[in-house]
């Protein structure tokens, strides 16, 4: 590891110690050895994302994690141990980031997770690309890989929101085809969920194998991408997943059953 990626660890190490706290860019600035201004741009070279951005995405991760144990966390309690000053702030960043709300998530994880288990082979390969712009996408997943693989086109190059357009693939059929796009800038990844016993595993996947094409696709109305993801193990300086993979899942499915796109 180069010594600006140790640098970006050791920030977001102390930044996972201290949620609670009124972090500034100065203080998680000292603690990697550079001035702010450094510091930023080295961060964001590394993980894509500014370290406020970052700690945002931790700060909802952390909850997310907390409200699956609905027995010991209230929403004012998660609000306080993640770091957020308000309900209504932490509320509508969570449902904006997560899908769902606060509430929602925490009565909901079990039937998601129940409901990703009984998705053992789902069929969802898109069609053939039927107009322009189109991206089609292969996969290219372990032998030993054993679950369902999310694949997405993000605004943003974090998947902290649902993408514009994504869906789920296999390890048997790994390849997908996104066409009729809306003319943008586009980032394309991936991450692949195990099959688990624990819950956690499928809502906090901190561990699951991902991918995220090397540079930005730029669509325009012509627009014709062939391009390949190679899934790898998570790097200690990915930025959080925050989607909630199986209500994406979920909701697919439906649509796909209904006759409706994503």
């Amino acid at each position: 590891m180069e010594e600006k990626e140790q640098s970006v660890v050791v920030a977001i190490e102390y930044m996972k110690k201290h949620l609670q706290e009124g972090l500034t860019s100065e203080q998680i600035a000292v603690k990697a050895g550079y001035s702010v201004y450094h510091f930023t741009r080295i961060f964001k070279e590394v993980t894509g994302v500014s370290p406020r951005q970052y700690l945002s995405a931790l700060r909802i991760q952390a909850g997310k994690e907390k409200l699956i144990d609905t027995s010991r966390n209230s929403i004012l309690r998660t609000v306080l141990l993640v770091g957020f000053k308000s309900i209504g702030t932490f509320s509508s960043r969570f449902k904006h980031n997560v899908g769902l709300s606060p509430k929602q998530f925490s009565l909901e994880t079990q039937r998601l997770a129940a409901f990703m288990e009984s998705q053992t082979d789902p069929v969802l390969l898109d069609s053939l690309p039927s107009s322009k712009p189109f991206v089609t996408c292969q996969v290219m997943v372990p032998a030993s890989f054993k679950g369902i693989i999310f694949v997405g086109l993000f605004r943003r190059e974090i998947p902290d929101e649902a993408p514009v357009v994504g869906t789920a693939v296999t390890g048997s059929t790994p390849f997908c085809t996104f066409s009729g796009l809306v003319s943008g800038r586009y980032y394309l990844m991936a991450a692949a969920l195990p099959w688990s016993r624990n819950v956690k595993d499928y809502f906090i996947p901190d561990n699951c194998l991902r991918a995220k094409y090397d540079q930005p696709l730029v669509i325009t109305e012509d627009s014709e991408f062939e391009v390949s993801l190679t899934l790898r193990k998570p790097l200690p300086y990915d930025p959080p997943i925050l989607v909630n993979l199986p209500l994406l899942l979920f909701r697919k499915v439906n649509n796909s059953a209904n006759g409706k796109k994503m």
